[in-house]
């Protein structure tokens, strides 16, 4: 008869040996979400994301975000309530180069006087805690990275090996950058300008207005930059867009 304790105590020998990843081996999105599902199932975790840090009150959390497997009603919330960029989270980043761990307050708002309200709990992050650090690409912009579960805090080897997990995983997602900079030439100026328009949250009919264009000719713009981006959506675009400096 086999011992009851052997499936966990092959997970524990699991967790206790390196998460190896050669960066150099991956060259597309699919590839790096399969490396984080992997990551996040070795130790325990239940969501991950990564998202640029935010700079301005005015950027959308969806539209930050850059890889994640975060529920999508939990996304358009924090899109609603405004308070990614005036968290606890983002605000002790700021403030540090060493992981950042915490309960789920680390997404409430920093401080009352953000004004803003806090978020509403959804259950697949209700008590949850977050293992969050600060990484920044190649030319100095600043990303976060998240990683969420029910699990014990990280301490100890587990804590550097998991920052070096996610240093690593980031320098994959920055070579994805590199590999989509084609678009740049590929991309004609009126698919730009729709993309930026969108981006500041205008709505096709209001783009039309602006460009002096139909609606339908800026929906067939989306359409062709969207897939000229590799996007399933205009979401995605306008994220990738943003990724490149395209806008």
């Amino acid at each position: 008869m086999k011992d009851s304790n052997e499936p966990a105590s092959r997970r524990e020998a699991e967790a206790n040996m390196p998460f190896e990843i050669d960066p150099a081996s991956v060259r597309t999105e699919y590839e790096l979400l399969h490396l984080m599902r992997r990551l996040i199932s070795r130790y325990g975790f239940a969501h991950f994301m990564i998202a640029r840090l935010p700079l301005a009150d005015e950027q959308r959390f969806s539209e930050r975000l850059v890889l994640s497997n975060w529920p999508a009603e939990l996304v358009q919330q924090y899109d609603a309530g405004e308070t990614f960029q005036t968290s606890e989270l983002v605000e002790r980043l700021r403030q540090t180069k060493l992981p950042v761990t915490g309960g789920p307050e680390l997404m409430e708002p920093a401080s009352k006087r953000a004004g803003k309200a806090a978020v509403i709990r959804l259950p697949p992050h209700a008590g949850m805690g977050h293992f969050a650090v600060l990484l920044h690409t190649t030319y100095g912009e600043p990303f976060v990275a998240v990683l969420s579960g029910t699990r014990d805090e990280p301490a100890g080897a587990e804590r550097a090996t998991l920052y070096l997990a996610l240093l690593q995983l980031f320098e994959c997602l920055e070579r994805t950058f590199d590999a989509g900079s084609g678009a740049r030439e590929k991309l004609s100026s009126r698919e730009v300008e729709c993309l930026r328009w969108a981006a500041a949250g205008k709505s096709s009919d209001e783009i039309a207005i602006i460009l002096g264009i139909s609606a339908y000719t800026v929906s067939s713009y989306f359409k062709s930059a969207t897939r000229k981006l590799d996007a399933v959506n205009r979401m995605q675009a306008i994220a990738r867009a943003m990724r490149m400096k395209l806008i």
